[in-house]
């Protein structure tokens, strides 16, 4: 039985589960461009809607931007469990709240731009998504379809490991290989 080469120099027996997947990226250009692509305009989603999520109030001040959405949650509960909780604990917790999701997305954009534990990002890029969803999507004039488009925009990027395309994820992959299978490189390969 011979081995199939898979992009980030990994080998399994032809035939073997993840083979099809591993080929097709390996070898197809198009797929390879087109999960770069991917990555990048999901990293560009997150880091081009940081500038109406201002710090240090996020528009708590005037009702605006982050603080306006999210207590519009309250208004057009999507799910009344979901409501009741950004009523009694987020809202009254906004400053916290608001840096949170700043920083959580500064780094989805930032980790995805660069290809950095791209799957782990893109399962946190997949539960904001979720997040948002349940935050904004029976408000007026929100399109809830698009957050399920984030949603599996997010799932794709798990799917494909697109770091692993002219990310930094393909590197750490290659030196992980190169040391004895401890619990941090089991965790590093998952996450990449």
């Amino acid at each position: 039985m011979s081995t199939a080469p898979i992009p980030d120099g990994d080998t399994r027996p032809e035939g073997g589960p993840g083979t099809a997947y591993a080929n097709i990226l390996a070898t197809e250009r198009s797929s390879r461009w087109t999960a770069l692509v991917l990555r990048l305009v999901v990293a560009y989603l997150w880091i081009n809607n940081l500038e109406w999520k201002v710090p240090p109030d996020f528009g708590a001040d005037d009702g605006g931007g982050l603080y306006g959405f999210t207590a519009g949650a309250v208004d057009h509960p999507v799910l009344p469990a979901y409501s009741s909780f950004v009523e009694s604990v987020i809202l009254p917790n906004y400053g916290l709240f608001g840096w949170l999701v700043f920083v959580t997305e500064i780094a989805l954009g930032g980790c995805l731009l660069l290809g950095l534990g791209t799957r782990f990002w893109g399962i946190v890029g997949a539960a904001q998504s979720f997040v948002i969803y349940l935050t904004v999507a029976a408000q007026p004039h929100e399109w809830w379809w698009a957050y399920i488009l984030m949603i599996v925009a997010h799932l794709s990027l798990v799917a494909l490991g697109a770091g692993r395309v002219v990310g930094i994820d393909a590197w750490l992959r290659r030196r992980a290989r190169s040391r004895p299978p401890n619990g941090a490189v089991r965790l590093l390969m998952r996450a990449t």
